[in-house]
């Protein structure tokens, strides 16, 4: 059966953001969410490379600890990635605002990052994404930014935990602005590329990413040493995100005019 938090896809796209769906994640979990009083943010202790390095440990969980460890995993490029719509062991024992069952009553973000000075400072496409994804459950469960809860201000004993690495009062206070509309609208990227700038016969071409198909999609997978099938899968989007990396561009695996430019010079 699907468990109850099958809205959070929805309203993270409704937000703008990137959402890759993981396989089960509609049945994945320890039983059944409680009332959801808000977020608790981790960050993964993971490998520093790679986008969500972690995920299969979000999944399946560590050797002392049954998975899955979050609802939510949140990649380097701003992707969430939705693991489960269930109840985690992300929170263990602490206290935020009054509730005390963590796992029970409040949604779990694990984003990739080492918390060590190797992986700082934190990506801002990656804490873009963590701000306004945070905005948006807490909107859609009627909370404000004191919904918002770092995993070491929840963790008990004090000090348990030391994650997220930034600072959460500036992380609410940039929460809170999305919340009540003052925030900066975020930076979108053009559907579709200027004309002047295409090389495809002056045609303009659309921005491509999962889950697209056709002629162009082929034309990009040669470019970047993916299988050419037509589909924008995984592994092209992860074939793209390596171009991206290697032409110092943000590697969200979105191909849009910035990354279309770069593939015509190459």
């Amino acid at each position: 059966m699907a468990w109850s938090l099958i809205w959070l896809p929805e309203i993270l796209k409704r937000a703008g953001l990137k959402v890759a769906l993981v396989d089960g994640w509609e049945n994945r979990g320890r039983g059944d969410m409680g009332r959801v009083e808000g977020v608790i943010c981790h960050h993964t202790v993971g490998s520093p490379n790679l986008n969500m390095p972690s995920l299969k440990v979000l999944i399946n969980g560590r050797a002392d600890l049954p998975g899955p460890l979050a609802q939510l995993g949140l990649g380097r490029d701003g992707t969430y990635y939705v693991i489960a719509a269930g109840r985690c062991n992300h929170a263990g024992k602490g206290s935020w605002n009054g509730q005390t069952h963590g796992n029970s009553n409040f949604i779990g973000i694990e984003a990739e990052n080492t918390g060590k000075a190797d992986d700082l400072p934190w990506p801002e496409v990656q804490m873009d994404a963590y701000r306004r994804g945070v905005a948006a459950i807490l909107k859609h469960v009627g909370k404000g930014a004191d919904g918002c809860a770092g995993h070491k201000e929840y963790a008990l004993p004090k000090g348990r935990k030391p994650d997220p690495s930034f600072d959460m009062p500036a992380f609410r206070n940039e929460v809170a602005a999305i919340l009540n509309g003052s925030a900066p609208a975020p930076v979108l990227i053009p559907a579709f590329e200027p004309a002047t700038a295409s090389t495809n016969s002056g045609a303009a071409r659309p921005t491509l990413r999962r889950g697209a198909s056709g002629e162009l999609v082929k034309h990009l997978q040669q470019k970047v040493g993916a299988s050419v099938d037509g589909d924008f899968g995984p592994k092209t989007e992860a074939a793209v995100r390596v171009f991206q990396r290697q032409k110092g561009m943000v590697p969200d695996g979105i191909v849009g005019p910035k990354t279309w430019a770069a593939m015509d010079a190459v």
